[in-house]
């Protein structure tokens, strides 16, 4: 081969080594911006106008398109929960004196000297502006839990204060109906949120208090190495197994309990709460000789 060939032959060959450091230059570059794009909408700064578009590839203007697509989606969806946080905000607040109203006034009237007829209607009135009550409390605070308007805060804590404290609330109520409400003591802890946590309780035991004709609700803490757990046992109607699955969706009743006064929200409020703290609920029941409904928190 002529010493032409050979500068021919290498000539060829750096040409190609140049178009391949080229394009792998161009592909280096492609990626870099790309990357920068990713980092500014991982810090909300993303804007397709800090891009020169006529030096991108194809490619990094359509993932310019997408990330402006995905910015101002995310914009939308912040504007849509400030929307819901002021109506709900709204219901709360325009619902509360009327409401309280009217257990008032039902109360006042329940003092009169009535006819047994008109008596019946006024405490019929009573339960349901209770029930209205509860119900509208319940779900503005679902609300304001799913659509992240309130944040759970768990922080270490021992167990023992916040049972004392649903069993203080409800003693009363218990004690009305002819029930026991008891607790056992515990130096167990977990990691929990002490408000919501007391919240997701007292459902249960209010639930409890409602399905248990007579004997004892008891409150018990048990401690484990990676979690502790909370049980509140009743000696009330009891759950089906085949119902077992379902009390916790929202507004699910049992046929059974549909006499009864309850909304069916307390038991999916609870769970929510408690699953928002990284815990679970569980429940173990035997028909006709009561439930223990059992919730685990991290430690």
């Amino acid at each position: 081969m002529n010493k032409t060939g050979i500068v021919i032959i290498l000539l060829c060959f750096l040409a190609v080594a140049a178009v391949v450091l080229w394009e792998r230059r161009k592909a280096r570059k492609t990626m870099e911006e790309i990357e920068k794009m990713l980092d500014a909408a991982m810090t909300g700064s993303f804007s397709e106008t800090n891009f020169d578009e006529s030096r991108q590839s194809a490619l990094e203007t359509k993932f310019a398109h997408y990330l402006s697509a995905a910015e101002a989606s995310s914009r939308n969806v912040a504007q849509e929960k400030d929307k819901i946080k002021t109506l709900i905000t709204d219901i709360s607040h325009q619902t509360k004196t009327p409401i309280a109203n009217l257990l008032l006034y039902s109360e006042l009237l329940m003092e009169e000297t009535l006819p047994a007829s008109a008596k019946a209607n006024v405490e019929a009135l009573y339960k349901q502006s209770e029930k209205l009550r509860f119900l509208i409390d319940s779900l503005v605070k679902l609300s304001r839990l799913e659509n992240g308007i309130i944040s759970l805060s768990p922080q270490q804590a021992a167990l023992q204060p916040l049972l004392e404290s649903v069993v203080e609330q409800y003693t009363a109520k218990a004690s009305e109906k002819g029930l026991s409400l008891q607790m056992q003591d515990t130096d167990a802890f977990a990691v929990f949120d002490f408000k919501w946590t007391a919240e997701a309780l007292a459902n249960i035991v209010d639930n409890a208090i409602k399905y248990t004709e007579h004997g004892t609700i008891t409150l018990s803490a048990v401690s484990y190495e990676m979690f502790a757990r909370i049980d509140i046992s009743d000696t009330g109607s009891g759950i089906p197994e085949s119902e077992q699955a379902k009390i916790f969706a929202r507004f699910y009743r049992s046929n059974s309990v549909q006499k009864q006064e309850g909304v069916g929200i307390g038991l999916y409020l609870a769970r929510q709460i408690i699953s928002g703290e990284g815990g679970y609920i569980k429940v173990a029941s035997v028909p006709g000789k009561g439930s223990t409904f059992s919730i685990f928190l991290p430690k």
